[in-house]
C-alpha cells in the first residue's frame, strides 16, 4: 500500500495493553495466578449490577437510550448535580477525547504531567495539538511549573487527582491558589478516577468550582465506574462540568455511546451503596495492612489516596516483576514511568494480599534486595 499518513498519527505509539491473564499463565507455565497490576476492584461489582446486566441482555436487539436518561438522573441525585452538568462516556477516557475534540485545534497546546495517564497526550496528538509535559516534582504535580508553562496557545490542563501511578493528591487550598494564577480562557480537567478512595474530608467540592463561572478557569471533573464500582469491563465513565461545556461535548459525542448492559449495570450499582462502601472500607484496611508488611520486609511503601501504592524495592523492579510472575503474582514495574526501583501494586482481597506478601518476601531474599 502507498498510504499518505499524517505525521501526527505516524508519531503515536499505541497504548500498551497488558497480556491476557491466560496468556501470561501459558507463557510462564503457571496457574492460579493473581493480578495486582491494573488497579482493578478485586471484589467485583454489586450483585444487583450483575442481575441488572443479565436482565438487560434480553433487549440487545434494541438500541440503548441515546441520552442515558435514567443513569444520568441517578448520578445527578447521588452527586447533587444537574443532569445538564453530566456527560457520560465509554469510560472516562472518552470524555477526555470529547474535550480535546471540542477545544483543541491544530497547533494548540495542552499541558499534562509525567507520569500520568498516557491517553491525555495521545488524544492531543490525534487532534494535531502540541503536548507540553511537566515532570512530577517529588511524585506530585508541579503546579508552579505548570503555571509558568501556560501561554496564549494553552487550551487544556489535565491533572489526575489522585495521580496514577504515584497515588498523591493535592488539596482544595492548593487548587485555589493554582486556579487563581491561571487565565480564565483555559479549561482545567481534574481526572478523579480514584477519588472514591479519598477520605471524604479531604475531597474537593468539585461542583462549587464548576458553578463558579467567573474569576477562575472552567473546571471539569472526570469520574468512572471502573474502580470503586467494579465495572471496568463495561466501560462507563462521566464528566462533571458547567452546562455550557456539557452542551458542546454532546455535539461531538457519538449517539448510543453507552451500551445497554453498561447503562443497566451502572444504574443498579448506584442503588447498592452498601457494596460500594464495603469496597472502600476493605481497600483502606487492606492498603494499611500491606504497607505495614512491606515496611517490615525492609522496603519503602509510599503513601497513597487510592486502591494502589508504590513500593521502593531497593533493586531492579523489572527483575523483581519477572520473579513475581514466576510465582503467579502479577504486579507492575515502574521502570517505564521513570522509577526503575519501584513497583506498583493494587490492593487485593485478604487472600491475594497475603499471597503477595509471601511471594514478595521470597523474591526479595532470592534477589538479595532485602529480607
Amino acid at each position: 500500500m502507498k498510504l499518505s499518513i499524517p505525521e501526527n498519527i505516524a508519531a503515536i505509539v499505541p497504548y500498551p495493553p497488558g497480556k491476557p491473564l491466560e496468556e501470561l499463565e501459558r507463557e510462564y507455565g503457571i496457574s492460579d495466578s493473581i493480578k495486582l497490576a491494573s488497579n482493578e476492584n478485586p471484589w467485583g461489582p454489586s450483585p444487583a449490577a450483575v442481575s441488572a446486566i443479565t436482565r438487560s441482555l434480553h433487549g440487545l436487539h434494541r438500541y440503548p437510550d441515546g441520552s442515558s436518561f435514567y443513569l444520568t438522573e441517578a448520578l445527578a441525585g447521588w452527586l447533587g448535580a444537574g443532569m445538564d452538568e453530566i456527560v457520560l462516556g465509554n469510560g472516562s477516557n472518552e470524555v477526555i477525547e470529547f474535550l480535546v475534540k471540542a477545544f483543541v485545534r491544530t497547533g494548540d497546546e495542552v499541558i499534562t504531567s509525567h507520569p500520568s495517564f498516557l491517553m491525555y497526550q495521545k488524544f492531543v496528538q490525534v487532534r494535531g495539538g502540541c503536548n507540553k509535559v511537566i515532570p512530577l516534582k517529588d511524585m506530585r504535580h508541579d503546579l508552579a511549573k505548570i503555571i509558568d508553562s501556560v501561554n496564549d496557545n494553552t487550551r487544556l490542563i489535565f491533572l489526575d487527582n489522585p495521580n496514577n501511578p504515584c497515588g498523591t493528591f493535592f488539596s482544595t487550598g492548593e487548587l485555589n491558589s493554582f486556579l487563581n494564577d491561571l487565565p480564565e480562557s483555559i479549561i482545567v480537567v481534574l481526572d478523579e478516577a480514584y477519588v472514591d478512595f479519598v477520605e471524604a474530608e479531604h475531597r474537593i467540592d468539585i461542583l462549587s468550582y464548576i458553578r463558579k463561572s467567573e474569576g477562575i478557569p472552567a473546571v471539569v471533573a472526570l469520574r468512572t465506574f471502573s474502580k470503586a464500582f467494579g465495572l471496568a469491563g463495561l466501560r462507563v465513565g462521566f464528566g462533571l462540568m458547567h452546562r455550557e461545556i456539557a452542551n458542546l461535548l454532546h455535539r461531538v459525542r457519538q449517539p448510543f455511546n453507552i451500551n445497554l448492559p453498561a447503562q443497566a449495570g451502572a444504574l443498579a450499582a448506584l442503588s447498592d451503596m452498601a457494596h460500594y462502601n464495603k469496597t472502600l472500607n476493605k481497600t483502606r484496611s487492606g492498603r494499611l495492612w500491606l504497607q505495614k508488611k512491606v515496611q517490615h520486609l525492609g522496603c519503602t511503601p509510599y503513601p497513597s489516596h487510592t486502591n494502589f501504592f508504590l513500593i521502593d524495592v531497593r533493586g531492579d523492579a523489572t527483575i523483581l516483576y519477572e520473579a513475581m510472575l514466576r510465582k503467579g503474582v502479577i504486579v507492575r514495574s515502574m521502570a517505564a514511568y521513570g522509577y526503575p526501583d519501584f513497583i506498583r501494586i493494587t490492593v487485593g482481597t485478604r487472600a491475594e494480599n497475603e499471597r503477595f506478601i509471601d511471594a514478595f518476601s521470597d523474591c526479595l531474599c532470592e534477589l538479595g534486595y532485602a529480607c
